[in-house]
């Protein structure tokens, strides 16, 4: 039903990328949809089933999609071949990222133990992710965004600001500025005097070092650099903040979700390169973040069948909505 909707583009407060009031309808009372956005009991128990056998062959098709782009680039020996290989393992680091927040959220399989292995030594560590660090930290953000205690703060706050500004921030990421200094930081932990940020940098160190030498053994040492951490501190840090921002960016402190998070319309192509694994979804995971990932997209169905997401609420598709952030005052030399 809702993919079939006419998306204008949002109205909003002037000068700002805040919803104009008349979006912010309350639900209809007596549905499926509360009136604040959450769901009502018996759709909660529903959208709160945790398909585990299913997240876990999700986590095997990543690295068998990884597997693949290294292979394919290899097997070809194109210069073309590599440049595609780089750039989609760009979104490689974007699938990890994808269910390693899954895991953080203790959604990806019932089993807390597996749940949390998993986040750690497969998809966290590999990616240059201290995953229970991020797990406090994420928390912080669900409980009261743009509070006090927001970590990303620094990140979505501002908006919209200019295009030069905007583009300069995009290039500050895919140049790799922006990720050489967060690796920087992690390499710090590595002797930090804190016993828990020692160990999981070290950890994540270790797992490093494990692909750079599973590369070199089989004959690839360029592999590991060219296509793992290469990719990670440039086209990643771009994918990130494109995300990051269409999910808050210039949103406000606010008990209602609308007003803290964005929501867009989903795409084919979006989903595949910068929202992958129904994260997108994104106001519906704020909504209620105890409802896993595949579930979201049936949430977010009765949030627009209620009247909770109003007609013109969202945005057509992620494009629109950058042009929106990036509309500010030339003046602005952020």
């Amino acid at each position: 039903m809702f993919a079939e909707r006419v998306v204008r583009t949002v109205p909003t407060v002037p000068g700002t990328v805040l919803p104009a009031p008349e979006l912010l309808t309350p639900a209809l009372d007596g549905g499926a949809i509360l009136p604040t956005g959450r769901p009502a009991p018996p759709l909660r128990a529903e959208l709160r089933r945790i398909p585990s056998l299913r997240n876990g062959l999700t986590v095997a098709g990543v690295y068998l999609q990884t597997l693949g782009i290294i292979v394919g680039a290899i097997w070809l020996g194109r210069w073309w071949g590599w440049i595609l290989a780089f750039l989609l393992m760009g979104r490689a680091h974007a699938q990890f990222a994808s269910l390693m927040h899954e895991s953080a959220h203790r959604l990806l399989f019932r089993h807390r133990g597996l749940n949390d292995w998993v986040g750690r030594w497969l998809l966290g560590y590999p990616s240059f992710t201290p995953t229970d660090q991020y797990r406090r930290i994420h928390m912080a953000h669900h409980r009261d965004e743009f509070g006090p205690d927001e970590p990303d703060l620094a990140l979505y706050a501002g908006y919209p600001i200019s295009r030069d500004s905007f583009r300069r921030k995009l290039w500050r990421d895919a140049s790799g500025q922006t990720g050489w200094k967060l690796l920087k930081g992690l390499l710090r932990g590595v002797r930090s005097h804190d016993v828990a940020t020692r160990r999981t940098a070290r950890s994540i160190v270790a797992v490093q070092l494990g692909l750079a030498v599973l590369a070199a053994s089989v004959g690839y040492p360029l592999v590991y650099w060219l296509l793992w951490l290469l990719p990670y501190l440039t086209v990643w840090r771009v994918i990130n903040r494109l995300r990051s921002i269409a999910e808050h960016g210039g949103m406000m402190r606010s008990s209602d979700r609308r007003q803290t998070t964005h929501t867009v319309r989903q795409h084919a192509a979006a989903r595949f390169v910068l929202v992958p694994y129904r994260i997108g979804w994104h106001l519906a995971h704020h909504c209620d973040s105890g409802i896993p990932m595949r579930n979201l997209p049936r949430y977010h169905a009765e949030l627009v069948r209620s009247g909770y997401v109003a007609d013109g609420l969202e945005y057509r598709n992620y494009l629109s909505l950058w042009r929106a952030l990036a509309s500010g005052a030339p003046a602005d030399s952020r």
